[in-house]
């Protein structure tokens, strides 16, 4: 219709099958993001892991592709901030590198305190990872790689990820899912729709670009993070 192709919109009746509507509730209502004490009892049990900064990301609301996607020179560990403006993701088997999903989702996102120590601990270990390996180390400069410096895929992350939560002994999520805990835990501890939003990626640009209004998600993170 818009582009004046058909002067009707013919799928405008068309109703989802009962069975289909029934099947999609059921897969709505299976995958329920980690409770608070879900999330700390995975955090505790991972404290020690290599990647517990990055499972700190996927907790603090980040998509899978942009925790692949984020880069060192996008985080500024002084000032506990992170840029999100870059991604990593999959497309027919292949990585596609690219801004974000929309204009709305890069934000600046001001770091908890426990995320940045994370990210700091991280970034330690990455240094004596290149220097035990010398040149054969690959200095990417992302954030995530794995032990030789190289950058990873949404499906190694998504791999790891479950390795840890069984590990840990918690009930399996998707990734999406311990994302939307992050924001679960904001909405349910009086952190204002409009910043959730924010947070997310989902606010009207203006709005994220203020960096100092997501303060109010960030001191609520370190409370579930730290």
């Amino acid at each position: 219709m818009r582009r004046q192709l058909v002067i009707h919109n013919v799928a405008q009746y068309t109703k989802i099958p009962r069975a289909a509507r029934t099947e999609a509730a059921k897969t709505t209502a299976a995958r329920q993001p980690w409770g608070a004490e879900e999330v700390r009892a995975f955090l505790l049990a991972i404290k020690d892991e290599r990647l517990f900064a990055v499972m700190l990301l996927s907790l603090l609301g980040m998509r899978p592709a942009e925790v692949c996607g984020l880069r060192w020179p996008d985080v500024d560990l002084d000032a506990e901030e992170g840029q999100v403006e870059n991604t990593r993701t999959l497309v027919d088997g292949e990585v596609v590198e690219k801004n974000t999903k929309s204009e709305k989702g890069t934000r600046a996102l001001p770091l908890p305190a426990p995320v940045t120590a994370a990210l700091k601990s991280f970034k330690a270990k990455q240094a004596a990872e290149k220097l035990a390996l010398g040149e054969g180390y690959a200095d990417t400069g992302y954030v995530l790689v794995d032990e030789l410096g190289e950058p990873v895929r949404t499906d190694w992350l998504r791999r790891r990820a479950y390795d840890l939560m069984k590990l840990a002994g918690v009930r399996k999520v998707r990734l999406y899912d311990a994302r939307h805990a992050c924001l679960t835990y904001l909405a349910t501890n009086g952190v204002p729709d409009v910043i959730v939003s924010a947070w997310a990626g989902h606010a009207d640009l203006s709005f994220t670009k203020r960096t100092s209004d997501l303060n109010a998600a960030r001191d609520a993170l370190a409370g579930l993070l730290g």
